[in-house]
C-alpha cells in the first residue's frame, strides 16, 4: 500500500470513529452526508454567515455544531478581571467585549473554556497584550469581531522562541469558530491550532503583520479537520498556514499579500484543498512535499517559487462530501476581504 492508499484509509477510519461517537452519544446522525447542491448557511448582505460554518459547523466526537455560548446569558466586560471571571466560567457565556482590554502581565493567555461566545461590540472590543488559549477538552467556543494585538518583544526579536504569546492558541479543542477578528503584531502566532484540535473553521479574519501568523500541527495523529476561508494574510512572514498532519484541510477565497517566506504549505500526512484564493508579492504561494494538495481556481500576481516546488499531488478529497459551501471568484477576494474582513461594526451589536 502506497502513502497516499495508507492516508485515505486513515481518513476513512477517522470519519467511521467519529460517526460511531455521535451514535454512542445518541445523536440524530444522518445516514449520508450533506448534498453537495444544497444551499449553505445563510448569508447576508455582505456575504458571511452568522453562524459557524465549514467543519465547524458539524457534528462530531458526541458534540456540535459550534454555537458558542448561545445558551447562557449575555454579559458586557470592560476589565480584565470581568473578562477572565466569564471566559473561565463552567456555565455558558455569550461575553461582549465593548472597548480596549489591557492584559497584564504582557503576554498572558486566559484559559477559556467550553461553551463560550467571546464577540467585539462592533469596531470597539480589543485584547491588547495577551490572548486566549483553548486546552484539552475545550470545545463549542466562538471568538468573533475582536482585535488582539501587540505582545511583540524586540529583545526576542527575530525568532520569537523565548516569550511564547499567541493570540489564540488551540490544543486539542473541538468545535471552533474563529470569525472576523484582527489578529496582529504578536510574539508568537497569531493563531496556533496545535495538537488534534479538529472541526475548526477559521473565516473571514485579518492576520497582518507578524513573523509566525498561523501553525497546525504539533501532532502525530491525523485525524483533525479544518476549514479555512476569506482570511486576508498581510505583511507576514512564515507559517501562512503552515499545516502539519490534517486529515482534511479545506482553504478556500484566502488572500495572501506579501507573505515573504512561504504561503500555504502542505505538511507530513495532510490532505488538502485550495481554491479560489489570490496571492500577491507572495514566495511559494501554496506547495507540498509529501502530502497531497489538489488547487484549482487560484491567481497568483507578482509572486516568486522555488524551482521544482510541488504545488499539486494525489487527490485528496471532495469538500463538497462533507458540507455545502459557495467559493467567490478568486479575482474578487482582494476586494471584498478589503471590505468585510476584520470586525465589523454591525456583529456584536
Amino acid at each position: 500500500m502506497n502513502p497516499w492508499q495508507t492516508r485515505k484509509l486513515r481518513r476513512a477510519l477517522v470519519a467511521a470513529t467519529a460517526a460511531a461517537g455521535m451514535v454512542l452519544a445518541g445523536l440524530a446522525v444522518a445516514t449520508t452526508l450533506p448534498n453537495a447542491s444544497a444551499e449553505p448557511p445563510s448569508r447576508p448582505r455582505q456575504g458571511w454567515s452568522d453562524t459557524a460554518d465549514g467543519f465547524a459547523s458539524l457534528p462530531g466526537l458526541g458534540r456540535g455544531p459550534t454555537t458558542g455560548g448561545a445558551e447562557g446569558e449575555t454579559v458586557t466586560v470592560t476589565t480584565p478581571e470581568e473578562l477572565n471571571r466569564y471566559v473561565t466560567a463552567e456555565a455558558p457565556y455569550v461575553i461582549q467585549v465593548a472597548d480596549a482590554i489591557d492584559i497584564s502581565p504582557k503576554g498572558t493567555e486566559l484559559k477559556v473554556a467550553s461553551n463560550k461566545t467571546i464577540i467585539g461590540v462592533g469596531t470597539e472590543g480589543e485584547i491588547v497584550g495577551g490572548g486566549f488559549f483553548l486546552g484539552t477538552g475545550v470545545h463549542n467556543v466562538i471568538i468573533r469581531n475582536l482585535t488582539i494585538r501587540d505582545t511583540l518583544m524586540p529583545e526576542d526579536d527575530p525568532d520569537d522562541k523565548e516569550y511564547d504569546y499567541d493570540a489564540i492558541q488551540l490544543d486539542t479543542a473541538d468545535h471552533i469558530w474563529i470569525d472576523h477578528n484582527k489578529l496582529t503584531r504578536m510574539n508568537d502566532g497569531l493563531l496556533d491550532s496545535r495538537k488534534d484540535t479538529t472541526f475548526l473553521t477559521v473565516s473571514w479574519n485579518r492576520f497582518f503583520d507578524n513573523n509566525k501568523t498561523f501553525g497546525i500541527g504539533w501532532t502525530s495523529n491525523v485525524t483533525s479537520q479544518i476549514t479555512i476561508h476569506h482570511n486576508w494574510f498581510k505583511n507576514t512572514v512564515q507559517r501562512n498556514p503552515s499545516a502539519d498532519n490534517i486529515a482534511n484541510l479545506h482553504m478556500y477565497n484566502n488572500y495572501l499579500q506579501n507573505a515573504s517566506a512561504y504561503g500555504n504549505y502542505v505538511r507530513g500526512a495532510t490532505s488538502a484543498v485550495i481554491e479560489n484564493s489570490y496571492y500577491e508579492g507572495t514566495h511559494n504561494p501554496y506547495y507540498t512535499v509529501s502530502g497531497e494538495l489538489v488547487q484549482r481556481g487560484n491567481v497568483t500576481v507578482d509572486c516568486t517559487w522555488d524551482d521544482d516546488v510541488i504545488t499539486e499531488q494525489g487527490d485528496a478529497f471532495d469538500p463538497s462530501d462533507f458540507y455545502s459551501y459557495k467559493a467567490d471568484p478568486a479575482s474578487a477576494v482582494p476586494a471584498l476581504l478589503g471590505e468585510f474582513s476584520g470586525p465589523q461594526p454591525e456583529i456584536g451589536t
